[in-house]
């Protein structure tokens, strides 16, 4: 037997000594087993062990749990998970799974469970909420992956449509057409080969985020006698589901912005202890029960979960009183695609992936794949149902029979490209068609003129140059003769600037502070004030989505230029602005202002004291509509909470020159040498090599390989 490395060679099978968990300088662990499902019980080990409290925490987002072990302030979720019955789905999922595929996540589990402890004991998380971690079931990874993606997607969104509609008009939603919080960012590029040279392709590329701590990507190799695969696996998930290089294929993933998530406007009513839902021929049972949420230091609560033929409720709306339920392909399939995990590690072409990702549900992705033979594909994989083009925008009725899910998805989309390849979450002629919010075209085409020049990946990766031609235009209407001095040498300072945001660009700040003041003033706009005068018909858990100051923030560019559209004239607003920013204080350089926020579960104050260090040894350049998409909110806040949560560059000539890196480390655990090594790297654009001769790794000493 023959154990498969980089480069398409082969090198004989490990001895007992060479088997189990080594790491390299960066703490990045390499895995090495006798068998599949050996090296996934080896994962999940790895997992528990360098992640413990972090994949304990979505374990409990799971199942509505979380409250129980942190506090009241989590109940507002542990509602949400309950209602939309993610565990329940979760546990659906699992079951329907092929067995070879049950078998492989199980044995994930069983290492989990077996690390535990091990992680928990290191990790001060636990003590400071004085827990110990639980056992993780079968399907807990299934679950772990639906709270990661269940946002995701577009549905909240058609919550803030629904607001918009309320309060402004239907044809006001077009003024907020950029999707919202976590929906664009991510990048992903394929540079063809050279069959002259026998240059292989190259894939790279970086998605964008929320900036988790730790990091919502883990760095990890997975080699066993079928397969050598590195890549960036979700912690509390087996596999290699988004980003991978097997040698002689690589692949990686972009949000397809497809709409694949409807919500429906439910009618119920109470008979008892039974719930009924208007159908279009009358009244029919829904499901419904009652579940207990326990909390820490609080008084217990009660939900009542009810499921309509279309799915979970998940809210009501205050104003109509209608209940608001969520219909998913993962719900209705009962299944999530986890049967493509193991056909995709044990992948040898572009092929093989495109074969493998056949059985891929949800989340929607945009895949790039390229092999050593010179292959490139371009992918969607992931299922959109076929239905009325309204349930795209907005909460239907769910009673009308029109709003019915037609019983079939949209075919399969596999191009072959030539030349380069380029994904950022943008409109294009293979997802046009899949969805109604894409992000804006110049992310892809800044990239692709780039590479067309011979820019390096890593040049690519921290482009800082903004496309700020609407905000540029609104400038140009404001009268220079109507503005104080300080005002007039701003706004000449801000046309004459040269677009990028650097860190150090004090330019740069004064845009981003103009900008800012720009949206607040639009936020208290008459045209746009009945937004925020309207109160929100839907839970606070959504207010990302729904809250007026931030949803104008991230649309502000169609926002500021539609304006007339309501009556409105952007002008004054603009020159209001201008005013405002020249009579406060300078506002000094962009990275001065533009600080790391990760988002931490707040129970450890060695993690606060671990972020505020982080915020001294770093400074961040790029912004929202920058291909570096380090996401700030014009009007609430600069720092920056969603960023590149990875970067590589996947060489197919040969893998040990590619390169990876995530913005904080290996390890979850404050004061772990790992645990935060990578970020000044990563904030610098510089990338670690890829290790791939397993002499130059540590093994771990004591580690029990299966």
């Amino acid at each position: 037997m023959t154990f498969p490395v980089a480069g398409g060679t082969t090198a004989h099978p490990p001895h007992a000594a060479t088997t189990g968990i080594h790491r390299d300088r960066w703490g990045i662990p390499h895995l090495r087993a006798g068998t599949v499902d050996g090296l996934a019980r080896l994962q999940g080990r790895v997992a528990a062990v360098d992640r413990a409290w972090q994949i304990e925490v979505e374990r409990w987002r799971s199942e509505g749990r979380l409250a129980e072990h942190v506090g009241p302030a989590e109940l507002g979720w542990d509602r949400f998970a309950r209602r939309a019955r993610l565990d329940d789905t979760a546990r659906r999922c699992f079951e329907r799974l092929a067995p070879a595929t049950q078998r492989w996540v199980t044995a994930y589990v069983d290492g989990v469970n077996d690390g535990l402890a091990e992680g928990a004991a290191a990790a001060p998380e636990f003590a400071a909420v004085d827990c110990t971690p639980g056992r993780w079931r079968p399907w807990s990874p299934l679950g772990v992956f639906l709270v990661q993606h269940v946002l995701f997607s577009t549905f909240p969104n058609k919550l803030w449509h629904a607001h918009v509609a309320a309060a402004l008009g239907p044809s006001a939603t077009e003024l907020f057409a950029v999707e919202g919080p976590g929906g664009s960012g991510s990048n992903a590029w394929a540079v063809p080969g050279d069959p002259a040279t026998g240059r292989a392709p190259v894939v790279a590329g970086d998605p964008h985020r929320i900036l988790e701590l730790p990091g919502i990507y883990q760095q990890v190799r997975l080699a066993c006698p079928e397969f050598d695969v590195l890549g960036f696996a979700f912690p509390g998930v087996p596999g290699l589901p988004h980003f991978g290089h097997a040698g002689e294929v690589a692949w990686a993933v972009t949000n397809a912005m497809a709409d694949y998530q409807d919500l429906y406007r439910e009618e119920l009513r109470h008979d008892g202890e039974r719930v009924l839902v208007r159908e279009a021929d009358g009244w029919a049972p829904a499901h419904r029960h009652v579940e207990r949420i326990e909390v820490r230091g609080g008084e217990p609560e009660s939900v009542e979960v009810i499921e309509t033929p279309r799915g979970p409720v998940v809210d009501h709306d205050r104003g109509t009183g209608e209940a608001i339920s969520l219909r998913t392909p993962s719900r209705v399939e009962q299944r999530l695609g986890f049967d493509a995990l193991l056909p995709l590690l044990r992948a040898r072409s572009a092929d093989d992936v495109a074969d493998a990702l056949r059985d891929w549900v949800e989340p929607v992705n945009s895949v790039l794949v390229a092999d050593r033979g010179g292959t490139v594909h371009q992918l969607v994989a992931g299922l959109v149902p076929l239905r009325d083009d309204r349930c795209r925008r907005e909460p239907v009725p769910g009673g009308d029979p029109r709003y019915r899910w037609q019983g079939g998805y949209a075919e399969p989309r596999r191009t072959a490209v030539d030349g380069l390849a380029v994904c950022a979450n943008d409109r294009r002629p293979d997802v046009t068609d899949l969805g109604t919010g894409f992000a804006p075209p110049h992310r892809a085409r800044r990239i692709r003129a780039l590479l067309a020049d011979g820019a390096r990946a890593d040049a690519v990766h921290m482009d800082t140059r903004l496309e700020a031609g609407a905000l540029r235009g609104v400038l140009d209407r404001v009268d220079p003769d109507g503005l104080s001095q300080p005002a007039r040498r701003l706004r000449d300072r801000l046309t004459r600037w040269d677009g990028h945001m650097r860190a150090d660009s004090a330019d740069a700040g004064a845009w981003a502070a103009w900008r800012a003041a720009l949206a607040r003033r639009l936020y208290d706009h008459p045209c746009l004030r009945p937004l925020r005068d309207t109160p929100s018909a839907f839970d606070g858990l959504f207010a990302p989505w729904t809250d007026p100051l931030s949803r104008i923030g991230h649309a502000l560019d169609g926002v500021a230029t539609g304006l007339h559209r309501l009556g409105g004239d952007i002008g004054p607003v603009a020159a209001g602005a201008l005013e405002d920013v020249a009579a406060g204080d300078p506002p000094g350089p962009w990275g001065g202002r533009h600080v790391l926020h990760p988002v931490h579960l707040g129970v450890e104050a060695a993690v606060d004291e671990a972020v505020r260090a982080m915020r001294e040894r770093v400074k961040l350049a790029g912004d929202s509509d920058c291909v570096l998409a380090t996401s700030s909110v014009p009007g609430v806040s600069d720092t920056c909470w969603r960023g590149p949560v990875a970067r590589y560059v996947w060489d197919l000539t040969d893998r040990a020159d590619s390169r990876w890196i995530v913005p904080f480390g290996a390890s979850g655990r404050p004061g772990d040498p790992h645990f935060d090594d990578q970020l000044p790297l990563w904030a610098d654009g510089e990338l670690v090599p890829v290790v791939t001769d397993w002499r130059e790794l540590t093994r771990e000493p004591g580690d029990a390989t299966p």
